[in-house]
């Protein structure tokens, strides 16, 4: 590993200096260590220009306290002495310990700081995805039994459910052909189409789909609620895209290190016609 492991130098949010001694680069990529010393070092020198005027993100005292108190519990640290020895042992000034301590919340405030402003917006344009649809599902490989089955469904003469279980040649036929909820943006957009196109109720004839045909009817749609598990998840998946991001801005070995394909795809012969 040399110097272009240069990534904040395992970046002090605080001190703003370099906490990384280049003799231990080489005992990290023994044990494979290196990715985990990139990520966190890419989050730490973040959230040193993320506060207030390009400050590094900080906790309030008691906010410190709360912390330190948690970590102490975790770890059975209930004297000043044991406080004292843990410290000693791995090698932590009292600042680098609230540091440690506090990374998480600072991280969360990272998130709140950076995206928590547009969480509304981001909620209304990509709300359909969010939303929850249950639908009851036939699918068979023969266009003739499709239009058996929906035959006898639309005239009563066996139930939707009485059907998928006898003829539905997915996992729905164990649940009498009910699948769901399920969000609408983990399903494929052609298919979602047809849910969102439909009348709740309403069996639709059969149409094809892949190497089948299905036969669809929806149940039930459930709006999607911007709350608190919605905006948290949201927070979660911004962070996680704007990571992805600064991950693309690493060097080629710190890429290599953290297992991302550098290598230019391979252009695809053509078939001859």
């Amino acid at each position: 590993m040399n110097k272009t492991l240069q990534l904040g130098d395992v970046y002090d949010g605080r001190s703003g200096s370099a906490i990384l001694p280049p003799e231990i680069i080489p005992f990290l990529a023994s044990y494979n260590l290196i990715p985990q010393l990139l990520s966190q070092s890419i989050i730490e020198l973040a959230m040193s220009t993320t506060g207030y005027a390009n400050a590094p993100i900080t906790c309030t005292d008691a906010e410190t306290i709360q912390a330190l108190e948690q970590f102490y519990q975790h770890w059975d640290l209930n004297s000043a002495e044991k406080i004292q020895d843990w410290c000693l042992r791995y090698g932590l000034t009292q600042e680098q310990l609230e540091l440690f301590a506090t990374r998480k919340l600072r991280v969360e405030k990272f998130k709140q700081i950076t995206w928590g402003h547009q969480l509304e917006s981001y909620f209304i344009k990509y709300k359909r995805h969010f939303d929850k649809v249950i639908y009851s599902l036939i699918r068979t490989n023969s266009r003739g039994i499709a239009n058996e089955l929906f035959f006898r469904i639309t005239e009563g003469e066996q139930s939707f459910s009485e059907l998928a279980r006898e003829y539905s040649q997915g996992p729905e036929a164990d649940t009498n052909g009910i699948i769901g909820p399920v969000e609408l943006g983990t399903i494929a957009p052609n298919f979602a189409q047809l849910l969102c196109t439909s009348q709740v109720g309403i069996v639709q004839p059969p149409v094809p789909f892949g190497d089948s045909w299905i036969i669809v009817r929806v149940e039930k749609f459930i709006s999607a609620q911007l709350d608190e598990f919605m905006r948290q998840r949201l927070l979660q998946e911004n962070f996680e895209t704007w990571f992805q991001q600064q991950l693309s801005q690493l060097s080629p070995e710190e890429k290599a290190w953290m297992g991302i394909n550098t290598k230019p795809a391979q252009p695809q012969e053509t078939k001859a016609a």
